[in-house]
């Protein structure tokens, strides 16, 4: 097991020194990772990469975890709560612009694995993504992973523990199934 699960199980225990450990072993990981997202932003994203994982962190609960299961739970849980605060600071944008028109995107154009350059685009695959969810829960984590925490193909396989092969699959399908769904809107 990784330091991250055994921080994880020490937690359920009632360690209460396993938060602080945990935040220890992910903190690097998550900054990198969110760094990794926002450089591709730089000129549209005021939000810097510590920022976005010490909310994330916060709305993960802080110093009061939740009980997660195991890497790739926690890392699925930061995943979603680092999308919700791209698409929140998105939504926030777009309303500051009243509304500003909204843009079809191709899923070819977009880098899934960096982030998009515009608060609409950034939207219109959060909308997509979450239609995507009802259809394909564990494609869609999978893509959570891959866009909004910006790991890859190997990171988001081993995190959901499915081959590289399967991985590659659902890359493939997701990026299809987005793109259609993106023309919709």
């Amino acid at each position: 097991m990784s330091d991250v699960t055994l921080c994880l199980a020490r937690a359920q225990h009632g360690d209460p020194k396993a938060i602080e450990e945990l935040l220890r072993h992910v903190y690097d990981e998550l900054r990198k990772l969110a760094a990794r997202k926002m450089w591709h932003e730089a000129g549209q994203q005021t939000l810097q990469p510590t920022a976005l994982v010490h909310e994330a962190w916060l709305r993960l609960g802080g110093d009061e975890q939740a009980s997660w299961k195991n890497r790739a739970h926690f890392f699925g849980a930061a995943a979603t709560a680092m999308r919700c605060i791209l698409v929140d600071r998105a939504r926030r944008k777009l309303c500051q612009r009243h509304g500003g028109g909204q843009e079809r995107v191709d899923v070819d154009e977009v880098e899934i694995a960096a982030p998009t350059d515009t608060p609409d685009e950034l939207l219109a695959l959060h909308e997509a993504l979450d239609r995507f969810a009802l259809e394909e829960p564990a494609k869609a984590e999978f893509v959570k992973l891959r866009y909004f925490v910006g790991l890859s193909l190997e990171e988001s396989a081993s995190a959901l523990g499915v081959s590289l092969a399967t991985a590659k699959r659902w890359w493939q399908y997701a990026r299809a199934w987005l793109k259609v769904e993106m023309r919709k809107s």
